[in-house]
């Protein structure tokens, strides 16, 4: 399997984008390759390949406008994060929640037809290997709260006032 991934700097830190030749595989905030090249091994296999290249289906351009203000602009990326028919039926279901709104974890869970699978939601969030683009920082806690982001709660935090959701000065959910 042939991949190919490139990094971007961003105001979250170093990006590193992973896509094949048709849907982006990984985006993930890291200072290190290593963790990532080996989840893509643990899910690719030994066959995998991992080829630098400048901005692969143009997903760290998409990034760097969704980034700058165009909030739409990863909507139309094609994704394949792998994962179990639950994850992926759950990774899914993220990029149905609008830029600039949030939804709770009952809320996800319920949308999916599973209604008291809140913690499995959350579990599905934890390993959503493509950030940003599967916007898992749109989920929150029943109470408001910002609860778990793999990349750390500041980056959850500056995605949701990024999109307007959280404004910046209090740093609290509107309820």
């Amino acid at each position: 399997m042939q991949l190919y991934i490139d990094q971007m700097a961003s105001p979250l830190g170093k990006l590193l984008v992973v896509a094949s030749e048709t849907v982006v595989c990984a985006v993930k905030f890291d200072d290190a390759e290593g963790p990532l090249v080996s989840a893509l091994q643990k899910r690719f296999g030994p066959q995998l390949s991992l080829r630098e290249a400048d901005d692969p289906l143009a997903a760290c351009s998409a990034l760097t406008d969704y980034l700058n203000g165009d909030l739409t602009a990863v909507d139309t990326l094609p994704v394949d994060g792998g994962g179990t028919p639950f994850q992926a039926r759950a990774w899914a279901a993220l990029r149905e929640i609008p830029a600039g709104t949030t939804e709770n974890y009952g809320q996800l869970a319920a949308r999916l037809g599973k209604p008291t699978a809140s913690r499995a939601v959350g579990a599905a969030n934890g390993r959503n290997p493509i950030n940003i683009i599967v916007p898992c920082h749109r989920v929150i806690g029943a109470d408001g709260s910002l609860t778990g982001y793999g990349g750390g709660l500041w980056r959850k935090r500056w995605l949701l006032a990024h999109e307007g959701t959280l404004p910046p000065e209090t740093g609290e959910l509107p309820l």
